[in-house]
């Protein structure tokens, strides 16, 4: 059922919370006075819904999380670099609460106007977060008349400033940022242009065998790549190394290969690898032999930490053709320069395409951003967790609480 929008608000006058996910990371300054933050990306990616509540007379508190405190006030865990930050992206001063509950927020919540920004500190300051507690829900949900959730990338976990404090605001409403994420990871892929291909890489196939489940009666093709393959070519006989293998998931592997040939889902293994005999930058390494009638592999004492040429170029001529691609996990160790031209490459032919072109969060957004080409893409998702859970099907807490429309 579709869900409130901000766009269906009327604000003016109002006190919207909104929670967001300002978990940026941050370092220590020099000199140690000062905590900096290395990467933007999340503040920015609120900055249309903050921008819009403010536009149209709100008076905004945002809530979110940073870091794991678990329930301690730590120093290296408050949002006050986050306030200042905003403050500069949106050109106008930004408040800060040094608590979410008490006294310092609700007197910083009464001395808010029309069209200012307040930013409560860590929620996770308390246990009561993640517990999902009534009683920390109805203290912040008293901050606001109108609820929106705006923080994808915590929007798969049942926590009090996600899901916990709807039960105490009567209109809750999703940002513009859940709504792209919805537009891209669930309403386009119910029928999604073709052929649609599914690319996914990273270390364990555990890790992403529901998502490709739950896609395998919708794909035209699944690309495989990461450590997560050479499971899938241990279990057809392949020889593998030292590569990262689970033993455990050998049989898993095989089945999905057949229930790929079943519903005739074209599922590409790596043709080839670059295999290396240490990992890191000074390492040797060779391309092993195309795979073929159960010869070719790695060598013993050696890993695969990429796709190879035979591999790169039978991906890209299936990205070529496709009419939507979601991408989530690279094809080998990109953060390292040698293991990178498989990830490389994928993103490349990604940009190039005429595709509807998704990121589906994690180390993929990651790598398109390395590589300069994330502007080139359709959409970028924030979530990590919860893209993959919302591609496998699954209710998402944030967003399921939410009013319906």
């Amino acid at each position: 059922m579709a869900k409130l929008s901000i766009q269906d608000l009327t604000v003016e006058g109002k006190r919207i919370l909104m929670r967001v996910d300002f978990n940026v990371p941050l370092k220590d300054s020099d000199d140690g006075s000062q905590r900096i933050i290395t990467d933007d990306t999340r503040i920015r990616a609120a900055l249309h819904s903050i921008e819009y509540l403010i536009k149209n007379g709100g008076q905004v508190i945002l809530m979110s999380h940073l870091g794991r405190p678990n329930g301690e006030r730590q120093a290296k865990f408050s949002l006050q670099p986050v306030a200042e930050r905003l403050g500069e992206l949106l050109g106008a001063p930004v408040a800060f609460a040094d608590d979410c509950i008490g006294d310092a927020a609700t007197t910083a919540v009464a001395q808010l106007k029309n069209g200012q920004v307040l930013l409560l500190e860590n929620v996770r300051y308390h246990n009561e977060e993640t517990a999902n507690n009534p009683d920390f829900a109805a203290k912040l949900a008293a901050h606001g008349d109108i609820f929106v959730n705006d923080a994808f990338g915590t929007a798969h976990r049942a926590h009090t400033s996600t899901a916990g404090v709807t039960a105490f605001i009567d209109t809750c409403a999703m940002g513009f940022l859940v709504e792209r994420e919805l537009k891209y990871l669930q309403d386009e892929l119910r029928e999604p242009k073709r052929p649609f291909v599914v690319i996914m890489g990273g270390a364990k196939v555990s890790d992403k065998i529901e998502v490709i489940t739950a896609l395998l009666d919708k794909a035209d093709s699944f690309i495989i790549g990461g450590g997560m393959a050479y499971t899938f070519r241990k279990a057809q006989g392949y020889t593998i190394g030292k590569s990262i293998c689970e033993n455990n998931k050998l049989e898993l592997a095989l089945n999905i290969l057949k229930q790929a040939e079943e519903k005739n889902t074209q599922f590409l293994l790596p043709a080839d690898n670059l295999q290396a005999d240490a990992f890191g930058e000074n390492a040797n390494v060779k391309y092993t032999d195309v795979y073929s009638g159960g010869t070719g592999g790695i060598d013993d004492e050696w890993e695969g930490l990429d796709i190879g040429p035979a591999a790169i170029e039978e991906f890209s001529e299936v990205i070529a053709t496709a009419g939507t691609i979601i991408w989530n996990g690279p094809m080998g160790v990109f953060e390292i320069d040698k293991f990178s031209k498989g990830t490389q490459a994928i993103a490349a032919a990604m940009a190039q395409s005429d595709a509807v072109t998704i990121i589906g969060g994690g180390d993929s957004v990651t790598a398109v951003n390395k590589y300069g080409l994330a502007d080139r893409m359709t959409f970028i998702s924030t979530g990590g967790g919860a893209s993959l859970e919302l591609l496998e099907g699954k209710t998402l807490p944030g967003i399921a609480s939410l009013s319906d429309k």
